[in-house]
């Protein structure tokens, strides 16, 4: 019995092809070459676990159009509750007393009365 049984896309471990499916841990005829799929018998030989490498699912985790860019909020306007890391400068000086009453705030708020 195999400890982990691979479902999926994976690079192929035989190196016959770019990709190779795999269903309930054992390699089918499936396999892909530039983004083409065709069919071709895994060979008889063993492979170790350790040649399978997980294959990207589809052209977009290539391509990168599933990723967002740093200021993609502040161009869709939904960034209004978000700050820049130089904004700290407009936040009230640090003050110890402020500190030690929210921890006791925190306190006043979860334990129960006694």
């Amino acid at each position: 019995m195999k400890p982990y049984r691979a479902q999926g896309w994976y690079r192929d471990p035989f190196h016959l092809h770019e990709d190779r499916y795999f269903s309930a841990g054992e390699p089918t005829k499936l396999v892909r070459d530039g983004g083409q799929e065709c069919q071709d018998e895994p060979p008889d030989q063993p492979y170790a676990a350790a040649d399978l490498v997980r294959a990207p699912d589809g052209e977009d985790d290539i391509s990168g159009r599933d990723l967002l860019r740093a200021d993609d909020a502040e161009r869709r306007g939904v960034g209004a509750r978000l700050r820049r890391a130089d904004d700290a400068s407009l936040d009230p000086p640090y003050s110890a007393d402020a500190a030690k009453r929210r921890v006791f705030d925190v306190f006043d708020q979860t334990m129960p009365p006694i």
